[in-house]
C-alpha cells in the first residue's frame, strides 16, 4: 500500500513538474522570483526531450510500482501518459524533438510577454510618481 501511494505521489509530482515547465512562466507576473525555479525546469524538460533522456522520476515511479506489485512502463513519462493520450500510436523521436522545441519556443514567448507587461507596469508606475 505504501509503495502504491509513493508511486502515485511521484506520478503527481512528475505531472506537476511538466505543467510548471510549460505554464510556470505566467507565475512571474505575480512573483518574479519564480523565474529562478522555472528557467531550470524549462531547460531540464527541454534537454530531456531533445536528447531522448529518461527523467529520473520515471524509474523512481517504476520502482515503487514494482514494489507495489504493479507493472511499470519501459518508456518515459511523457510517452507513457501524455503520448498515449495525444499520440495513441506512440511517441516517435520526431514528436519528442517537437515537444522539446515547443517547450523552449512557448516559454520564450511567455517570457517576452512577461517582460513587456513588467516594462509597461514600470512605466505606468514611474509616470505616477
Amino acid at each position: 500500500m505504501v509503495s502504491h501511494i509513493l508511486a502515485a505521489t511521484v506520478l503527481s509530482l512528475h505531472f506537476a513538474f511538466v505543467v510548471f515547465a510549460i505554464f510556470g512562466g505566467f507565475a512571474i507576473l505575480c512573483r518574479r522570483w519564480v523565474a529562478w525555479f522555472h528557467l531550470p525546469a524549462v531547460l531540464w524538460s527541454s534537454v530531456v526531450n531533445l536528447e531522448g533522456f529518461v527523467c529520473p522520476l520515471t524509474p523512481l515511479e517504476n520502482y515503487f510500482r514494482a514494489a507495489a506489485g504493479e507493472a511499470g512502463y519501459p518508456d518515459g513519462f511523457i510517452e507513457h501518459y501524455i503520448g498515449a493520450l495525444v499520440y495513441p500510436a506512440g511517441m516517435t523521436r520526431t514528436v519528442a524533438l517537437t515537444a522539446g522545441i515547443s517547450v523552449l519556443v512557448w516559454n520564450v514567448a511567455v517570457y517576452a510577454l512577461v517582460f513587456v507587461r513588467l516594462k509597461g507596469h514600470r512605466r505606468r508606475r514611474a509616470g505616477h510618481e
